[in-house]
């Protein structure tokens, strides 16, 4: 790993094994992007790498240099201004109304590790010889403005971390009207562009489409990261595989309105921009302060799109997540919520929680329903108070009950939220985003408080921290169920409208360091109507999050496929649901359901109480057997076989550090009559060790016999299953693990 600045040509080299990231001080002053991919050999001149053409009509820096055109020049972070008409990083808006700037390479300087980012999330080193970063400070004197480009190269990993400091450095203010995290131009534009899309009940689908001239882009103006798009794309050249080929990676550490777009230019030039989405968004910055965008990381890769995502996913899983519970193995959990929903009573929680302790499981969370005037999602949200008519002794004595047969307790709670008829929502109309004299628009029956206001922050954690002082609760899942649809803040004045949706972030993420620091060793899991706000902005705060609402395990085979692109599975909440599952209708064994949920944070979110015998048998089972392999399953090296989105079937491994042990799930959604032959080509095993090859039955136990393959015949030959009884006559939906254990020849 190494940053080297060449002072004769003015060329930086960011470097390791794995990746080089190539620009250069121009002519004119202005940063030149050169090369970014594969590691290259430092050299001391890349200046052949640098292309200029004359073309009609461009606007050119030089009177006696018609090629020297900003508009066609491949730029680090392009701006208005300097002739330069492609969609820029940064658009800021001048006291006098101009739009003009004129960036101008100042200074440098190489520091060992990596700063933070204050008040915002963001990738991390514990120690200095982890990564380097290089800031760049550009400056345009006569706008009083001043940028610092910030780069991260890590020591171990494909991947570059990016972000942007805009100072206003004049004597006037300055309005931001867009500042991009990331800009990125390519030569060509001979990419596929992929990125994960759905809606709720199946998020993160993977699309996948050729780029083309003009503006391809995914975003979110919903308030939160959707539902409908990530914050992520990829470019991949149209023969990369999971296996092979080249890919770039674009990944958004933010949780609001994102917008990452490749805008391809006649000239096949391809300018990828990554960050917060501009529309409704104006900050203002007053003479001496500072803007900072937030973390945009990118991955190269030409071991395909698994390199892609095991880069992603090392660097998300141990240097994004934090605390105690980031190397810890996840407690196995039953949830009340589709086994009760609103419907309880003390006692038959604790009959559930009976049935799941004798069962093996080590966490109760208590889901929605717990709070006075909440028998439905029409009330209650705000106040945060236990009803005493369904937990007599408050959360504290439940809570204690569950300890005491051996559980720990968790909680759910949906403190950005709140409902009419509430005290707060008649004490504090003021404090709900809205516009004064319209009427908001109802989501769910619920309103957005405003959590750009510290007022609501503050009281949201006096709320919490009185509940969690009183209570023995081990982990929390933070839900949010609506987006926002009415961004006016009360507390914000007519000129900080446009930075209310940005600032709402910053305080619900205060709110969560606030949370994290008085309590450390609660386990946070973040939902938002399932997987809306999935993105690295939240596992900044909460390792784990609820991948989906959607728990039928056939519709989860592509849910956590998509999300496996850029997300670890230790960030995944997975959980075996009651059939006929109560989203779709469909009937799954208990096998598959657990058999998809084991790869990811596993638990159960059904009425164990009404389960047969056979069933109870089998989830015991079931839980053993992931506390078994636990370890392996949350924090392997994760692969992609085969894709849900393109075949009947999907199959996926993980693999341990040391290569000693895999587990491998095959799954056949519908099956076929007189079908062919199949067989599974594995990925990550070392190819000169001989590997015990073990199919597991539906209680996760061995059986048929055993037999040893080496594992270069498995990665290239493959696992075959053809003749596997379960897999050709059990019917549809069904699955099989295999377990692969290195033996000594």
């Amino acid at each position: 790993m190494s940053i080297v600045f060449h002072p004769q040509s003015r060329t930086f080299h960011l470097y390791n094994a794995c990746i080089s990231y190539i620009f250069k001080v121009l002519p004119s002053g202005h940063l030149g992007q050169l090369y970014c991919g594969k590691a290259l050999r430092d050299r001391p001149d890349f200046d052949h790498l640098f292309e200029t053409a004359p073309r009609s009509m461009a606007a050119c820096f030089f009177d006696d240099d018609t090629a020297y055109s900003l508009e066609h020049i491949r730029q680090e972070y392009a701006v208005c201004g300097a002739g330069d008409t492609r969609l820029p990083a940064l658009d800021a808006r001048m006291a006098d109304g101009s739009r003009l700037l004129d960036l101008q390479y100042q200074s440098h300087a190489v520091t060992p590790g990596k700063p933070p980012i204050e008040g915002l999330p963001a990738t991390y080193t514990e120690q200095d010889d982890e990564a380097d970063t290089l800031t760049v400070t550009l400056a345009d004197p006569l706008a009083g403005v001043t940028v610092t480009l910030f780069y991260t190269v890590f020591a171990q990993l494909p991947a570059i971390a990016r972000h942007a400091e805009i100072a206003c450095t004049g004597e006037n203010p300055i309005s931001l009207d867009r500042a991009m995290s990331l800009c990125l131009d390519l030569p060509d534009s001979d990419y596929e562009m992929v990125e994960l899309t759905g809606a709720w009940a199946r998020e993160r689908h993977v699309a996948t489409r050729p780029l083309a001239e003009g503006v391809q882009a995914v975003y979110s103006l919903r308030g939160h990261s959707s539902h409908q798009f990530n914050p992520f794309l990829a470019l991949k050249r149209p023969d990369c595989g999971e296996m092979h080929g080249e890919v770039y990676g674009f990944s958004l550490v933010y949780s609001g309105n994102f917008l990452a777009q490749a805008d391809v230019d006649p000239y096949h030039v391809t300018r990828v921009t990554m960050g917060i989405h501009p529309q409704n968004f104006s900050w203002t910055l007053r003479p001496g302060e500072t803007f900072a965008t937030p973390e945009a990381v990118m991955v190269y890769s030409d071991r395909g799109l698994n390199g892609m995502s095991q880069a992603f996913h090392t660097l998300y899983r141990s240097r994004l997540a934090r605390g105690v519970w980031r190397d810890a193995v996840r407690p196995v959990l039953v949830n009340n919520w589709e086994a009760t929903y609103f419907d309880f009573n003390e006692e038959k929680l604790l009959a559930l929680a009976t049935e799941a302790r004798a069962l093996g499981i080590e966490l109760f969370v208590l889901d929605d329903g717990w709070f006075r005037n909440r028998s439905s999602d029409e009330t209650g949200l705000g106040d945060w108070e236990v009803d005493t008519a369904k937990l007599p002794g408050g959360l504290k004595g439940f809570g204690e009950k569950l300890n005491a047969m051996g559980l720990q307790f968790g909680l759910w709670i949906e403190p950005e939220m709140v409902n009419p008829g509430t005290r707060l929502w008649q004490e504090h109309p003021d404090w709900v985003l809205h516009q004064p004299g319209r009427r908001p628009l109802p989501s769910r029956h619920q309103y957005v408080l405003d959590c750009s206001n510290p007022a609501v922050v503050d009281y949201l954690y006096d709320r919490l921290t009185a509940l969690l002082d009183g209570a023995p609760v081990s982990y929390i899942k933070w839900d949010m169920n609506r987006s926002i649809s009415d961004a006016f803040s009360c507390a914000a004045g007519p000129e900080g409208q446009g930075a209310v949706l940005h600032r709402y972030i910053l305080g619900v993420y205060r709110l969560y360091q606030r949370l994290i620091d008085r309590f450390p060793r609660i386990l946070f899991e973040s939902c938002s109507s399932g997987g809306a706000r999935f993105d690295p902005g939240m596992l900044y705060y909460a390792p784990q999050c609820w991948a989906s609402d959607d728990t039928d395990a056939v519709e989860r085979l592509k849910i956590q496929y998509g999300t496996s692109f850029v997300y670890p599975v230790s960030s995944m909440g997975a959980h075996v649901a009651a059939v006929p599952n109560h989203q779709l209708g469909r009937v799954t064994s208990l096998t598959t359901r657990a058999n998809v949920a084991f790869f990811g944070a596993f638990g159960y979110e059904m009425d164990l109480t009404r389960l047969p015998p056979r069933g109870r048998e089998l989830v015991a089972r079931q839980v053993a057997f992931f506390k078994q392999y636990r370890r392996l399953l949350q924090f392997g090296a994760f692969w992609r076989l085969q894709s849900p989105f393109a075949h009947n079937e999907a199959a996926w491994m993980t693999v341990s550090p040391d290569r000693e042990t895999a587990l491998v799930g095959d799954y056949l959604v519908l099956q076929q009559a007189n079908a062919g032959y199949r067989r599974i080509r594995l990925a990550g095993l070392a190819p000169d060790r001989l590997y015990r090859v073990t199919a597991l039955g539906s209680g996760a136990e061995p059986c048929g016999p055993a037999y040893t393959a080496g594992g270069d015949e498995l990665m290239q030959a493959g696992l075959v299953t053809t003749g596997d009884s379960r897999m050709q006559h059990d019917g549809d939906f069904v699955s099989r693990l295999y377990l692969l254990e290195a033996v000594t020849e």
